[in-house]
């Protein structure tokens, strides 16, 4: 099942270390500090001028990356900033695919299909996302913005107090687009091929030109079919070896839009209104056979239609006014609403006795409404000293009417989610040499939620110290190192804690009293404690005189009531047998620390031959054990051991041409969840290519190859009792997308 890692030169690691088995604390540790090592040293050689040189003058570049650059130098916190510059480099249609190829971030699910994104290879809820720096809205996804709507993203890998401290792995917060008044118009045009299915996209960015206001108006629609394909095979020692083939066609229209409007008055008063609107329309038809490996007759075969819709709209607003000199009062706003309705039938057209799949509908229909109200207050004292203290306070209702299976009100929900918040910290500059930040947070959470007739009530308390220094060991050059000592959480969702009752789809209790545990029924758990983390930080950033960055940056969490699903065969109301069913619990400690490294430059900065190609790699190694579980491969869920990106960009002298490309590479692995249940995630290898030709200073062609290379995506999950066994491996394909852009200023 598991793929071994590829004996080549991969693009950071030297044949001679990748050939031997030499475990990663050392091994893949030197090979890959060779990496930050290599350039550093090739530019200090290259750095003495000639012998004879000619005096040109002053030349002053700059550029938007240079800036992005310097905010993230300038910053105590440790902070990465990329701008618009980088994002709209490669041409990506979905911002999860300018995510991807960023130091320590990976993307979950198939290539090309989407999925959540995660820093340090952490699962869900350990990475905070924020939206110009609120946190997002409920059922609203990272991919549901486009790169065109995004003026910069900042990454944040140790929480601060004001940023908050819901952030084990870090912080990611979008921050929409800004107009500028002299700016033309953006309009991109995009059409693209993938499995013989075409999609179609227009984005379009328009600058304000009013006064007083001034802003930024951003609208995308789209029009996208794509192909899913799906088998699962599942091998078991008590019953009949199956396998399953689903096979669907999806076809999504949707509409996104959202601005940016700045009213400017005296006196430092100025107000930013930043609405947004998203609408989303998705039909698939498939088909799913599915036959007994034992019994060639015995094959059963169903139609599912599969219909949902999203919709959502949100106003977010910031108050800003100067009290005097030395002090400054921020408030920030928002409220909004998202609705969301689904609902899919599967009708069986030929079944076996006994049946391996069965009619099913599964409906879900949800209403959540937000509001989120913070003021935060800044003072600069005449000792370089800056004062931030704040409160915030976010509520969240759902309402929500679903289909448990059953034909009762089982699947009916009622919630509410309240938290306060409060912080103070202070940013100081101690002498040249150092700069500081402390800070404390004091976050309260409470959940209440009604399924059916039974009433749940969850509070919880978290206080959050945190500490940052910044060292520059020569101010006058551009090394410098970062230490951080933090305390962070990761709190239950409000589906791990009142999630209605979910029936395993082909084994309705009324059909199959009895389940199978890799089809298991799920159910929330009211009881749960917030995950609480200690973690350090340590990195090291050499800023190069031409631009580029070459850093590392090591980080270690110890974790406290870990939460995760676990599968146990239980007594259950529902049913006259027992039941697998799959429920959160705190499961107890868990370890995790890694190394990332990153190398941003232009390669004829380190070899003078060189062509000017403007170079961007990073690795990052993981590990991680939950104490509770026995090993090995006792990890954490969804953290791979590694994941690394290497891409490039070159413009040509003599032609209007600009050609490049990017590798994303994360190896498969083993997860043992419990006793019983181990999980098992494919290697993962994505080649992106592209070619942008300029008509004009207006005009330009992008021609972008995503997932040149595609390979079949692989899972697997396996359950060992003792006395029974029993894997389901599902093999998810992917294909080749073919995207072709016009993009003008106008």
């Amino acid at each position: 099942m598991r793929d071994t890692f590829p004996n080549f030169s991969f693009f950071l690691m030297p044949t001679a270390l990748v050939g031997h088995r030499v475990p990663w604390p050392m091994g893949r540790v030197a090979a890959a500090a060779l990496l930050a090592a290599t350039p550093g040293l090739v530019l200090a050689q290259t750095a003495s001028p000639p012998a004879t040189a000619t005096d040109l003058g002053q030349v002053e570049i700059r550029s938007n990356r240079n800036n992005d650059t310097e905010v993230r130098r300038e910053s105590t916190a440790s902070k990465i900033v990329i701008g618009r510059e980088e994002i709209e480099k490669q041409g990506d249609a979905t911002l999860g695919d300018v995510l991807k190829r960023l130091p320590g971030v990976t993307m979950q699910g198939a290539p090309g299909r989407g999925g959540a994104i995660r820093m340090r290879g952490l699962g869900g809820g350990y990475t905070q996302i924020l939206l110009d720096g609120e946190r997002m809205p409920p059922g609203f996804s990272i991919d549901q913005l486009t790169p065109e709507q995004v003026e910069r993203i900042e990454i944040m890998r140790a929480p601060t107090a004001e940023t908050g401290a819901r952030a084990i792995a870090g912080t990611i917060n979008i921050v929409l687009r800004e107009g500028q008044k002299a700016n033309p118009d953006d309009l991109k045009l995009t059409r693209s091929q993938e499995h013989g299915q075409g999609s179609s996209q227009v984005n379009w960015v328009h600058n304000l030109q009013t006064t007083p206001w001034s802003g930024t108006f951003t609208l995308a629609a789209m029009d996208s079919r794509r192909a899913d394909e799906r088998l699962t095979e599942i091998e078991s020692d008590y019953r009949s070896d199956q396998e399953r083939v689903s096979q669907s066609v999806g076809h999504r229209q949707g509409v996104h839009a959202n601005a940016r409007l700045q009213w400017k008055g005296e006196q430092g008063k100025s107000l930013t209104l930043t609405p947004f609107v998203v609408y989303s329309d998705y039909a698939a038809q498939g088909r799913i056979d599915a036959r007994r490996l034992t019994d060639a007759g015995s094959t059963d075969a169903a139609l599912t239609d599969n219909q949902s819709r999203y919709a959502a709209a949100r106003l977010n607003g910031q108050w800003n006014q100067r009290l005097s000199a030395d002090d400054r009062l921020e408030v920030r706003f928002g409220l909004g609403q998202s609705e969301y309705d689904q609902r899919m039938t599967q009708t069986t057209v030929n079944s076996s006795s006994p049946a391996l799949l069965s009619n099913a509908v599964d409906a879900q229909r949800f209403t959540d409404r937000s509001t989120s109200l913070n003021g935060k207050w800044t003072r600069v004292l005449d000792t370089g000293h800056q004062w931030v203290s704040g409160l915030e306070h976010e509520g969240v209702r759902r309402v929500e009417e679903a289909s448990a299976g059953a034909g009762d009100e089982s699947g009916n929900l009622q919630a509410r989610t309240a938290r306060w918040a409060a912080y103070t910290q202070d940013e100081f500059k101690i002498n040249p040499h150092w700069s500081a930040y402390a800070g404390i947070r004091y976050e309260s959470i409470l959940t209440e939620g009604q399924v059916g007739e039974n009433l749940t009530h969850n509070k919880s308390q978290v206080w959050t110290p945190l500490l940052h220094a910044l060292w520059k060991p020569d101010p006058a050059k551009r090394d410098q190192i970062r230490m951080s000592l933090t305390r962070s959480y990761k709190t239950p969702t409000l589906y791990n804690l009142v999630a209605p009752l979910r029936y395993s789809r082909d084994y309705h209790p009324d059909v199959s009293p009895a389940n199978v545990p890799t089809q298991p029924d799920r159910v929330g758990n009211p009881d749960l404690r917030p995950e609480l983390a200690t973690g350090i930080d340590l990195g090291f950033e050499r800023y190069l005189e031409g631009g580029g960055v070459l850093s590392a940056n090591l980080f270690r969490r110890n974790i406290q009531d870990l939460v995760r699903y676990q599968t146990r065969l239980q007594t259950v109301s529902w049913s006259g047998q027992p039941r697998w069913v799959s429920t959160p619990l705190n499961v107890g400690d868990a370890v995790t620390q890694g190394i990332e490294l990153e190398a941003k430059f232009r390669l004829n900065q380190a070899w003078a031959a060189a062509w000017p190609v403007d170079i961007r790699s990073n690795i990052s190694f993981f590990r991680s054990q939950v104490k509770d579980v026995p090993g090995p491969d006792n990890r954490l869920d969804q953290q791979p051991g590694m994941t690394a990106n290497l891409g490039g960009d070159y413009r040509w002298r003599s032609w209007p041409l600009t050609l490049g490309g990017n590798v994303n590479w994360n190896p498969d692995y083993d997860t043992r969840r419990s006793q019983e249940q181990w999980s098992y995630q494919g290697v993962k290898r994505v080649v992106d290519v592209y070619g942008l030709w300029r008509f004009s200073a207006a005009t330009a062609l992008r021609l972008t190859v995503s997932n040149l290379l595609p390979r079949d995506y692989v899972t697997a999950t396996t359950f060992d009792t003792g006395t029974r066994s029993e894997t389901a491996r599902t093999t998810d394909r992917n294909w080749r997308n073919i995207q072709l852009r016009l993009e003008m200023k106008i």
